[in-house]
């Protein structure tokens, strides 16, 4: 998911520095079904337009239609972008490649694409604007995120339906709501710009903040946990193994020398006073890969990536798509793998042999490699750079049989 605004900023996903990136837009009309009970990750739904172009709920808040859920804070009232602005500050979202996006799903049957992860609605606004034919299940654990998308989806009435939930429940959320499969599913991984511009939010060296790095602001564990509670072997560990940190050992001798660490700036410090002078000068802020490694720990991003992507394909029906936005190579290669899983049954022989009987394909690769940028969308948005797009169609039975 990756955003529109200063390109200083970047994430995961993004060359350098941390990688910023865009939100993701949906796909238009399809059947709707009931919101979502409240409960545990779960809260409702967005209905027929009402004055605020969402219905009042027990428990909603603002006009996002998402309701408070345990764990769930308010969704902070507001109109336009600006809605569900932590402090006033809007919620913009890009979303990077939107209109290759638009045209993957073009062909799939009438139906709902689930977007599991929404964002602030930019890529669910562009397909359902697009695609009249289909609707939008929208998947995140960020209440900011989903009221931003309430608002910005919500002329789109009961073709729209948003869930307060991590991408992992994307099975049990389609059960939920009472659909028999799916005509797409979406992921725009990583963190957003509107989550990496807050200070607040504990995503980025570059701003004052907490150590907190939540996704979903309920859950247990913040980076402040992880960055003073594991021990120097651990936190080497996670740098080299979800940072590819090459300096992880100092790094981590540090962090342990300095504890207690609260706040941003302060960790951001003893990274860079750990790593060697001459490295400091070449591959953007020596903090970067440290801040990437310990978000994707607190939010689990890679270890519920694998199976989700399979439990997505699942639930595809024939001539359903997949389209996954990845920004790191770590994400990316959990992507390929999954994919190529799929389309090759599983079968790990040379790429060259064909096929052998009884292996069943599921889906078919889209196109050999990724999609790109353009050199003009990079220009625009400098955010967008570090997006590779893959994507993937469901077989008919008659061809996985």
């Amino acid at each position: 998911m990756t955003d529109v605004p200063p390109a200083d900023d970047a994430d995961a996903r993004a060359p350098e520095d941390e990688a910023p990136l865009p939100d993701s837009p949906d796909a238009p009309g399809a059947p709707s079904g009931p919101g979502v009970p409240d409960g545990p990750g779960a809260p409702g739904a967005l209905g027929a337009p009402g004055a605020s172009g969402v219905p009042d709920r027990p428990g909603a808040s603002g006009p996002s239609g998402v309701p408070d859920g345990p764990g769930a804070p308010g969704a902070p009232e507001g109109g336009g972008e600006r809605a569900g602005a932590a402090g006033g500050r809007p919620f913009a979202h890009r979303p990077v490649l939107r209109d290759a996006v638009v045209e993957l799903f073009e062909p799939v049957p009438p139906g709902i694409v689930v977007d599991a992860t929404v964002g602030g609605g930019g890529h669910a606004e562009a397909l359902l604007d697009a695609h009249p034919h289909l609707g939008v299940v929208g998947l995140d654990q960020d209440p900011d995120a989903l009221a931003a998308a309430g608002v910005r989806l919500a002329r789109f009435g009961d073709r729209v339906t948003l869930v307060r939930t991590r991408f992992d429940r994307f099975a049990t959320v389609l059960d939920d709501l009472g659909h028999e499969g799916a005509s797409g599913a979406l992921f725009d991984l990583g963190v957003s710009s509107p989550q990496l511009d807050r200070p607040e939010r504990g995503f980025s060296f570059r701003g004052e903040g907490p150590l907190d790095m939540r996704m979903d602001p309920s859950r247990p564990m913040s980076a402040a946990d992880l960055v003073n509670g594991a021990d120097e072997r651990e936190l080497a560990a996670l740098l080299r193994g979800l940072g590819d940190e090459r300096h992880a050992g100092r790094i981590a001798r540090a962090i342990v020398a300095a504890r207690p660490l609260t706040t941003t700036t302060q960790l951001a410090e003893v990274v860079r006073d750990a790593v060697p002078a001459p490295a400091r000068r070449r591959g953007g802020h020596p903090a970067r890969r440290t801040f990437q490694a310990l978000r994707i720990a607190v939010n689990e991003e890679l270890a519920i990536l694998p199976a989700t992507i399979d439990d997505a394909i699942d639930e595809l029906v024939a001539g359903g798509r997949c389209l996954v936005l990845a920004y790191h190579s770590g994400e990316d290669r959990i992507v390929k793998d999954r994919f190529r899983h799929a389309a090759t049954g599983g079968w790990t022989g040379p790429s060259h042999l064909p096929v052998p009987p009884g292996v069943t394909p599921t889906v078919r690769l889209l196109r050999p490699g990724a999609i790109k940028p353009s050199a003009a969308e990079i220009a625009e948005n400098p955010r967008a750079e570090a997006a590779r797009l893959r994507a993937v169609e469901k077989l008919p039975l008659q061809e996985v049989a």
